[in-house]
């Protein structure tokens, strides 16, 4: 058995709580690792955070000024010479299908670290990721090590209910985040694929706290509900409708915005139900895409949708945002412009998708002068279109 296969081995058999140890253990009798270390991206993604069991903890280290943020920024390997004579700490990003997790740094000798165990070490770390997926079912070790603070229940809530906060596949790249990321209430985001389609869905719930988020909450399942019945996106946006509707009778309601994609040809269809914005930078330049707008999710009994055609081509990048980004405001009640939202999507624009959002509500604070009242979300979905066989 090669050493890959018998690290393999040793995390596919860990108990959920037990995978950095076995990991350690299973690198240091095959890789010469002297240590082993596992950090986790907090839900602000601004610090790392080492996984150890509670209640004992450890420092956090920035993303932006560390060498494990480098490596978490750059997903690449990076290496370090330690003080320590003779070893090097490499810095592994752990991302699943481009959902990026954190880092796993692993300390080696200098004659082990070579171009061969490096990758063999990287493929480990990609591993791990996927283990941690599988593990969080049955654990909270993870879960816990990515707070830097306590959340809100609401928070809570919404975060168990996002499928990632990335995604990836030839077509297309995916970037999301909300904030404040510890005490979000209603905004929420969703997508899933099949061989043939991408399906997204951004919603602003209304209210506040734990209200507006059983309200999404009610809101997202209704519409995966109906989208695993294999309906389209206007009968998805029409049966979720009726969920609301049914529960609150009008008085609550969700704002929704749905895309459905043909992963083949880009064609695509969009139902716009509420306050969601999308934006499009095509050939260096910024435009809001406008549709006709259809009611909330839930506002009247027996709304009827209708999707209206889009189209995408390979190099758009498209940016989804809620209220709490484009109508932001200062306290002398100055709005976030039209003007200062291109800005922001110009000034990420050499950015991976995954980092799009975060460098948006970057932006974002900066032109604040208070705390913000209000969620704000940023979906960012990279679209590269199917290469077709010459």
């Amino acid at each position: 058995m090669t050493s890959f296969l018998a690290v393999e081995r040793a995390l596919r058999t860990a108990a959920p709580h037990d995978l950095l140890p076995s990991l350690r253990a299973a690198l240091i009798e095959h890789y010469q690792a002297t240590e082993v270390a596992l950090l986790m991206a907090d839900y602000s993604l601004t610090v790392l955070q080492p996984v150890i069991a509670l209640p004992h903890t450890a420092e956090p280290l920035p993303v932006h000024s560390s060498p494990e943020g480098r490596a978490f920024a750059s997903q690449e390997p990076y290496g370090r010479y330690t003080a320590e004579g003779g070893t090097v700490d490499l810095h592994l990003p752990v991302t699943v299908r481009g959902d990026r997790l954190g880092i796993v740094t692993v300390r080696v000798p200098e004659t082990a670290c070579t171009p061969r165990s490096v990758g063999e070490l990287t493929d480990l770390a990609e591993l791990l990721g996927h283990e941690i997926v599988v593990a969080e079912r049955d654990t909270d070790l993870y879960l816990q090590a990515r707070r830097a603070s306590r959340l809100t229940l609401a928070a809570e809530m919404q975060w168990q209910l996002l499928p990632a906060r990335a995604c990836a596949r030839p077509e297309y790249a995916i970037g999301a985040q909300l904030e404040p990321a510890y005490d979000i209430h209603g905004d929420n985001f969703d997508w899933s694929t099949t061989s043939e389609t991408l399906t997204l869905t951004v919603t602003n719930g209304m209210g506040q706290g734990i209200q507006a988020s059983l309200l999404t909450n009610l809101a997202i399942n209704a519409l995966r509900n109906a989208r695993r019945a294999g309906v389209d996106i206007a009968d998805q946006a029409a049966l979720a409708d009726q969920a609301v509707y049914g529960q609150h009778r009008g008085h609550q309601y969700v704002s929704t915005l749905l895309l459905s994609l043909e992963l083949a040809t880009g064609a695509g269809k969009v139902v716009d139900a509420g306050s969601p914005q999308l934006w499009r930078y095509r050939d260096r330049s910024v435009e809001r895409v406008e549709f006709e707008p259809q009611l909330p999710l839930g506002m009247i009994e027996d709304s009827d949708y209708t999707a209206q055609d889009f189209q995408a081509l390979p190099g758009d990048r498209l940016i989804f945002v809620s209220d709490g980004v484009y109508a932001a405001a200062r306290e002398s009640g100055e709005t976030y412009s039209e003007r200062a939202l291109a800005r922001a999507i110009h000034a990420t624009s050499l950015l991976p998708a995954a980092a799009v959002p975060r460098g948006i509500l970057q932006e974002l604070a900066a032109y604040r002068d208070a705390d913000p009242d209000d969620d704000a979300m940023v979906l960012c979905l990279d679209w590269f279109g199917r290469l077709t066989p010459a």
